[in-house]
């Protein structure tokens, strides 16, 4: 049957002088005033790549591995696809250290405005020290916190390709960066591989207003692509929508990037919401193939509960036994990453037909 695009929302084009003042906003310093012809030349430039919609002005030939070989892909899309290849065969490298991804859900950060650290990084470091000392294994930790804290570094939003067909969310994503509209430092790219080379992933954070932090959900959305995504972009010239919905009407084989990875949550909190979060997490890492790790992998708790924000560090010191148990999800993930890599642990559903993947 013929598809179906529906159209309709209003244009989010910007004028000239709409652009430009954009544009010059982030020239606000008075600094900048000395090189302001420099500027002028600059922000002409950019009109032009935003008018003429220059979303990735450099690109190359596919090669032989795409259907399409001859079809030109953006180099950074490329890039990133390597980067998953190399981290894909280190991660299926039997010789290789196992490898553990540990995350710090929390945005709040002493190099910035809160002049703090937060409880979550101090758990994430214990956490650290606990696999480190385990042989044979190696821990990275993915800082979430320096989406706040460090010049430049972004995740931009899920745009939910995945939405109008599976096919059209391309694995890696596609959708950034984007030049013409200035969509740039996607730090995404590299944390594709982080997820891709680990065995395990641990993910530590808060829960803020009854759900994830910001930027830990913005990672999680900017992961759909790593569940049912399509690593051929040829195949859709790109984002093509009705070639999307003709190839997912076809029958699409939801491919699972990162099924076989065990995993383990830690949520805390101070009043309330922690036991749905750590249900969230730990579903939608299930959703995508991961692996739970027994149910002291799966732990959620308060922290100085309904005390002053002043002393949560102080009732963190006395929180012993809270402590031990994190050090214990700790534990759980490293003794399910060895049997996984022993043959021992297998997911006792991987084999069967996904009725109806989504």
């Amino acid at each position: 049957m013929p598809v179906d695009v529906r159209k309709g929302m209003p244009s989010t084009q910007l004028d000239r002088a709409e652009f430009e003042r954009r544009f010059r906003e982030q020239f606000f310093d008075p600094a900048f005033e000395t090189v302001e012809s420099e500027i002028a030349k600059i922000a002409e430039i950019a009109w032009k790549s935003y008018d003429g919609y220059n979303k990735n002005p450099r690109k190359q030939r596919a090669g032989e591995e795409f259907s399409d070989p001859d079809f030109q892909l953006p180099v950074e899309w490329l890039a990133a696809r390597e980067a998953i290849r190399v981290a894909a065969k280190r991660h299926t490298d039997p010789k290789s250290p196992s490898r553990i991804l540990l995350v710090n859900g929390s945005t709040r950060s002493d190099q910035t405005c809160p002049g703090e650290i937060s409880k979550t990084w101090r758990l994430v470091q214990m956490c650290r020290e606990q696999i480190a000392a385990e042989a044979g294994f190696e821990v990275e930790v993915l800082d979430l916190s320096l989406l706040a804290s460090e010049g430049q570094k972004r995740i931009y939003p899920c745009k939910a390709c995945v939405s109008t067909a599976q096919p059209l969310c391309h694995w890696p994503c596609s959708c950034y960066p984007n030049f013409a509209l200035g969509q740039v430092n996607d730090w995404m790219a590299e944390i594709y591989p982080k997820w891709v080379a680990a065995h395990g992933v641990m993910i530590v954070t808060p829960v803020n207003w009854y759900q994830a932090p910001s930027s830990l959900k913005l990672m999680i959305d900017r992961l759909v692509c790593a569940d049912g995504g399509n690593p051929d972009p040829t195949t859709t010239k790109l984002k093509d929508p009705s070639l999307a919905k003709e190839l997912e009407l076809n029958g699409w084989p939801y491919p699972r990037h990162l099924a076989g990875r065990a995993f383990s949550v830690v949520v805390h909190g101070d009043a309330s919401g922690t036991e749905n979060l750590r249900r969230i997490l730990c579903d939608w890492l299930e959703d995508i193939g991961m692996i739970g790790c027994g149910h002291k992998s799966q732990l959620d708790r308060y922290v100085g509960y309904y005390e002053p924000y002043a002393t949560s560090h102080e009732d963190l010191d006395k929180a012993t036994d809270f402590q031990d148990e994190v050090k214990n999800a700790a534990r759980a993930l490293v003794e399910a990453v060895r049997l996984l890599r022993k043959g021992e642990l297998r997911q006792p559903d991987a084999k069967l037909r996904d009725v109806r993947p989504k």
